[in-house]
């Protein structure tokens, strides 16, 4: 009876944000557009987009997974050969395990995201990591991969760009460059950037890129996007000796149903949107000065160039140490003034995304930030 009770709560709910200003970082890139929160309804029962399939994923012409993958996705990645993940952990983990054996070196930014170490583990690879700079920039210079690439011969080279807690944006094209020159494969991770900027493979000069959907693209999760020079086709993409149109990576399929129905729902929403990215820099520039007229310190690169920012609230902080609420209670101020994304608990380092507000909406959470202070000051 209490299971039952449980199940018919989770069937009333609706979205606790739905509605609010949401600055969540992992969040205001995918915000469904209205023809994939319809394409939800028509592809949510299972497997429903393979009801035609022949048995390979990117063969199936209705819905146009086919045309989507083979023709479309090549062209907004910049790469050759493009594939269905279940997010850009699942790609970096394919390319790492069909290119790395065991014992093998991999070389990797050290703002990389933890699911990077954890797919070197898993495959059971050495990581090597060239740190970013001290603090508050916490910046890679690409210049400093030169060296392992020479020494330590890795199988592959991976770039986090940008990472996802400060937004940094390093030179991609300078590591494909020297990932050229010393001969090594070369990955780019841009789960917070495919989708959101424009990003293209073959400026990079990269082998490979990885793009988030869940994170970037307006789709429902976990779903993600691989790219990659036509090369690799044979060794990431390989089929099974027993299925024949089985990819081994891919464990035959990827994404089915309600994530890749809303991944192309959205998709020529979120290929017209990176033009515009000019403006998301620009409102990312002023609210990052206008935090910083309220006291706070945004960490990372400056002028800041990605709509993710760190910021250091040392005021808020110390609110916090004196309230009966502890960290909890900016979490609730906010969501009393409609806005989305501050995680319950945490005051003293805040992570936030202007992708999705507008100018005025962020103005509202500007204000709301002073509102507070001055409340508690």
């Amino acid at each position: 009876m209490a299971q039952q009770e449980s199940l018919e709560r989770l069937t009333a709910l609706t979205r606790p944000h739905k509605g609010m200003i949401n600055i969540m970082p992992l969040q205001t890139g995918s915000i469904l557009t209205e023809a994939a929160r319809r394409a939800v309804e028509v592809f949510a029962d299972g497997y429903s987009v393979c009801d035609f399939c022949q048995g390979r994923l990117s063969e199936i012409v209705n819905p146009p997974v086919k045309q989507f993958v083979q023709e479309l996705l090549p062209e907004f990645l910049g790469c050759d050969v493009a594939t269905l993940t279940y997010g850009a952990r699942d790609g970096v983990f394919m390319v790492l395990h069909s290119l790395a054996k065991p014992g093998d070196v991999v070389v990797v930014d050290g703002n990389r995201h933890y699911s990077t170490a954890v797919a070197a583990e898993r495959a059971g690879v050495e990581l090597v990591e060239v740190p970013a700079s001290a603090g508050p920039e916490y910046t890679i210079d690409v210049d400093a991969f030169a060296e392992p690439l020479r020494s330590r011969r890795p199988a592959l080279v991976i770039l986090t760009y940008p990472d996802g807690r400060f937004g940094n944006l390093p030179d991609a094209a300078g590591l494909g460059r020297i990932a050229s020159e010393a001969g090594v494969p070369y990955l780019v991770n841009g789960a917070y950037a495919v989708g959101r900027m424009p990003v293209k493979m073959s400026d990079l000069g990269a082998d490979f890129l990885v793009g988030s959907g869940h994170k970037s693209m307006a789709s429902a999760g976990p779903s993600g996007v691989l790219g990659m020079k036509a090369k690799w086709r044979d060794v990431v993409l390989r089929p099974s000796t027993q299925h024949k149109n089985k990819e081994v990576e891919c464990l035959g399929c990827t994404i089915r149903g309600v994530t890749l129905a809303t991944l192309m729902a959205s998709f020529p929403e979120v290929r017209e949107r990176v033009n515009r990215w000019d403006e998301q820099v620009a409102k990312a520039q002023w609210f990052s000065s206008a935090m910083e007229g309220l006291g706070f310190v945004q960490l990372g690169e400056k002028p800041h160039r990605h709509d993710l920012m760190r910021f250091e609230c040392t005021k808020l902080y110390e609110i916090s140490q004196r309230v009966r609420e502890r960290g909890y209670y900016l979490y609730k101020a906010f969501e009393d003034r409609g806005i989305w994304g501050i995680k319950p608990g945490q005051t003293k380092n805040l992570e936030l995304s202007t992708f999705a507000a507008s100018r005025e909406q962020l103005e509202k959470v500007i204000s709301a930030f002073s509102e507070i202070l001055t409340q508690y000051r």
